[in-house]
Order: structure tokens, then sequence, then C-alpha cells
């Protein structure tokens, strides 16, 4: 008997249009002969299970679903929502509760890396370097000159939950701070201020299958715009990707060496994309940011270093859902 997998797209934010772009990807690739697949579409109106042109309601009770009177049950989940609440740990949790595997780093985990100060501030205790920052909430912010005490410019001023760069700034000058600040508050509650480390951008995927730790060829990114924002990102032509990184084995050594003690750190599953800037000053990596499910479009970073892995997709989701249903036994 093949097993149910439930892969689940959508989500409530604004990031729900880069989980469609990755679902077009993961639904192109997923083995249909290993198993059978259930696009399940969570959305703000509800959660559906699209087949053809129908739209069957999923109980939630149980996660299962009825199409004419043919209840489906399912062995394990193939997470692809990019925000919540697929990353941040709460559909997490819903399926810890109903003892259903699924292809994502768990509830704690998900909800610690989805709060981008909490992240840094977990690795910088165990010695992982990471750039000096300050976390504001929105009800008790400190004022523009108050930050510029604690940090040098330039900063980037971002959403402190959430991903893809929205709401994301890099500012110069301290004039240009309180605009900053609105922006990234129009996003999130909470806001992250760090400063600028200067060097070059890399970015690895890392999953563990069989119990194995593997970092993906390390991907660097030079962005036409004066930082890796959202134009940036999902615009063509405004960033290049090189990948495999053009880079001496000593520097990718440590990048990778980090990712991994992350990736351990962390407790993490599945796959994972962790960004990193090389200081070429004092020759160490600094941690970014950790993003627990990273974008699966055709020209997304981690499907490009599967490829240069040798890998092919079919195989790597295949791994992925294996190693899910195999927690689950």
């Amino acid at each position: 008997m093949k097993p149910n997998i439930a892969f689940v797209t959508g989500g409530y934010s604004g990031e729900s249009v880069i989980s469609y772009k990755s679902a077009i990807t993961i639904e192109h690739h997923i083995d249909k002969d290993k198993y059978n697949v259930y696009t399940i579409d969570i959305t703000p109106t509800g959660w559906f299970y699209r087949v053809g042109n129908n739209s069957i309601p999923v109980d939630k009770n149980d996660f299962s679903v009825n199409n004419n009177g043919t209840v489906t049950k399912f062995d394990a989940v193939l997470i692809g929502i990019h925000g919540t609440p697929g990353e941040d740990g709460k559909l997490q949790g819903y399926f810890d509760l109903l003892n259903l595997p699924y292809t994502s780093c768990d509830a704690a985990t998900s909800a610690l890396t989805f709060n981008k100060r909490y992240t840094v501030a977990v690795a910088a205790f165990a010695g992982i370097k990471v750039a000096q920052s300050v976390h504001l909430f929105k009800n008790n912010a400190l004022l523009p000159e108050a930050i510029l005490k604690q940090l040098k410019l330039p900063v980037f001023v971002k959403p402190n939950n959430g991903g893809s760069s929205i709401g994301m700034s890099k500012v110069h000058m301290a004039e240009e701070l309180p605009a900053a600040l609105e922006k990234a508050f129009k996003e999130d509650d909470q806001v992250l201020v760090e400063e600028f480390i200067k060097g070059r951008e890399f970015t690895i995927g890392v999953f563990k299958t069989r119990g194995e730790i593997i970092t993906l060829p390390i991907t660097e990114v030079i962005s036409k715009k004066d930082f890796f924002d959202y134009e940036a990102k999902y615009t063509a032509g405004m960033a290049t990707e090189i990948t495999p990184a053009e880079v001496a084995e000593t520097v990718a050594e440590k990048i990778r060496q980090n990712a991994r003690k992350v990736y351990g750190l962390f407790n993490c599953r599945g796959i994972v994309r962790m960004d990193f800037i090389y200081n070429g000053e004092d020759e160490f990596p600094y941690l970014l940011e950790i993003n627990t499910v990273p974008g699966q479009s055709e020209a997304s970073i981690v499907p490009q270093q599967v490829k240069a892995f040798n890998w092919t997709l079919k195989a790597f989701y295949s791994a992925l859902i294996d190693e899910a249903l195999l927690a689950g036994k």
C-alpha cells in the first residue's frame, strides 16, 4: 500500500503567494508512483482538499477528507507553507496533537526560528557569530536616538517574524530610521534593528536523512540592489545567485561547519536554509537567519542546490517524506 501524503500549501500571510509558487514545483516532482498525494490548501477562509475543480473541506478533528463517502487519513504531511501557520510552529503543534508526522522542524524549533531575534540570541549563546541588534516591540519601541546609541550605522531594519524580506530596509543615515521603523511595524508588532556586517552573502540548504546531516552546495547571493530585499529575491535579474559558490574551500568549510552546528543546536528536521554573511576581516561567517520552510519554486535556491548536488528533486522530496514516515513509526 502506498502511503497517503498530505501536501499542505497556502497560508494566512502575504507569503502565501510564495507557497503557491513552491507548490507548482513540489507537485510536479513528488513521486506519485511511491505516494498517494493529496494537496491541502490552508487559507483564512478554510482548509480544503483540492481535486480537479472541487474543493472538499478538511475535517480538522482528525485532519481527514471525505470524498463522496471515502474517508482518507494521512500517514505524513509534507509542509510547503511559507509564513504562518506552516512555518511558525502552529501547524506543527496541531499535527503533534494528532500524532501525525511531518517534514519540517517541530513546533518549538519552528516558533523559535520564525523569530529572528530569538534565533540569533540562541545562536550567540552557542558561540555562533551574529550581528549586534536591538529588538523592538510596537507598544514599547525605543526612540531612534536610543537605538543609534547602541548600534553603529548602517543598520538593517526588518520585521522580526516572517520571511521573504517583506518590510525590510537598509538605513545609512539617522534621519532615515523613523520611516524604516514605520515600514517594518506595518508588517509586524516586533522589529529587529541590526548592524550591517560587511562581507559576502552565502546561503546553504541543510537536511537530515537516515540520521545524517547533509549540507547542500553553497550559493553566493549578489544583489543588484543595496541588499537582498523582496524585489531582489523575486524579480528576475535583480540578483545573481551562484551555485555552487566560487569560494575558497577554507571559507566553504567554515560555512558548512557552522551550518551543521546550527542544525544540531536548534534540533532541526527536514530541509532548512541558513543565510550567512562571511566577514573577510575577521574571517568568520555570521548567521543572519534560519528559514525552516525554504522556497521550492524552480528558480528558488534550494532546488538549485539540489541539482548542483546531482540529486533529482524527486529523490530529494522522497528523502524528506521517507524521513518523516520513519519518524512516525
